[in-house]
């Protein structure tokens, strides 16, 4: 219990150090004491802090968190180590919300605004994520829902490329731009709409950590404890539609972050209880999304976040699936 106490602690100092180092550092630095100080005057560095980098940051922290609890959750529905949050579909339906915008309005001439491709994302990700609700109450097996999601980010993913292959060149460009994922695209006009969603997705994760002990030891034990095994499934499902969902409409899709950080979380902890590795979880992706995009803006043209979080995730699970042969 000390030990994990201590752990969560250096999580949360990590996260304030990365925070403000987010803050700070870039291509244009603020040293640590005149951070305060910029708040207060009307130079190019407060607009640069409070415009750009202060949103981009309290993202990181959401994005962070929102796809670790949401691959946590999926890998316990699944009882598979590299299940993750966009293994429904979510994903590929956001995208394809967003190819539809792009690549098609652009042929007819139609502008794609921040606004209206972020709605788009909501759009697509909602309609794939009612699918696999639909189809949830009708199918018990948790495999066969799995493969279903799969089956269905296929199909979005064909018609995406299709669309790609007859779309024009900066329409084209435009969209893979989004598909790299960017923590910039959200602004305190979008921050009213991604928190609630933030919000509610979490609280129903952390609502659904007694019903996931459960699920650790299989179905029929969790039904031998008198938990609701369809129910559970379905809010899951929900809970992941929000968190993984809600992120990729306003940010893109994000690598890896998902499948790796829970696998983090339980070997730091050394635990598979959900009291103890969901909010680990979510202080861990936190880190490192902001580590990610701390690391993304030394450039002068910043990296792309998904290759970064790639870079650091892809290994761990080279290491899972060696380690499990």
């Amino acid at each position: 219990m000390k030990r994990s106490l201590t752990i969560t602690v250096l999580l949360l100092l990590l996260i304030v150090v990365l925070f403000v180092c987010d803050l700070c550092f870039g291509s244009i630095a603020i040293r640590l004491s005149e951070l305060f100080g910029v708040v207060s005057d009307g130079s190019i560095n407060r607009q640069i802090l409070l415009d750009l980098r202060l949103p981009r940051a309290i993202t990181a922290v959401m994005a962070g968190a929102a796809l670790s609890v949401s691959g946590l959750m999926m890998q316990t529905l699944f009882r598979n180590p590299l299940a993750g949050p966009y293994i429904l579909g979510v994903s590929s339906g956001a995208t394809f919300g967003v190819a539809l915008l792009v690549l098609v309005g652009s042929m007819f001439g139609f502008a794609a605004t921040n606004m209206l491709t972020v709605l788009s994302a909501i759009v697509g990700a909602t309609l794939c994520l009612m699918l696999v609700l639909a189809i949830s109450y009708r199918i018990e097996n948790n495999v066969s829902l799995l493969i279903i999601g799969m089956m269905i980010g296929s199909i979005a993913g064909a018609l995406v490329n299709l669309m790609q292959n007859f779309a024009n060149p900066d329409a084209l460009k435009l969209f893979i731009v989004w598909s790299l994922g960017s923590l910039s695209s959200v602004t305190w006009a979008e921050m009213p709409f991604l928190v609630p969603v933030f919000l509610v997705g979490f609280l129903m994760a952390l609502l659904l950590i007694k019903p996931l002990n459960g699920l650790l030891l299989g179905e029929n034990y969790a039904r031998g404890l008198g938990i609701n095994v369809n129910r559970t499934r379905l809010l899951i499902v929900l809970s992941t539609g929000l968190l993984a969902g809600g992120i990729t409409a306003f940010c893109g899709p994000i690598a890896f972050v998902g499948v790796a950080v829970p696998h983090i979380a339980r070997g730091l902890y050394s635990t598979s209880n959900h009291r103890i590795i969901m909010p680990a979880s979510a202080l861990i992706g936190a880190d490192l999304l902001l580590l990610c995009d701390l690391l993304a803006n030394q450039f002068t043209y910043p990296l792309p976040i998904s290759t970064l979080s790639a870079l650091f995730g892809a290994p761990i699970i080279i290491w899972i699936i060696v380690r499990r042969k």
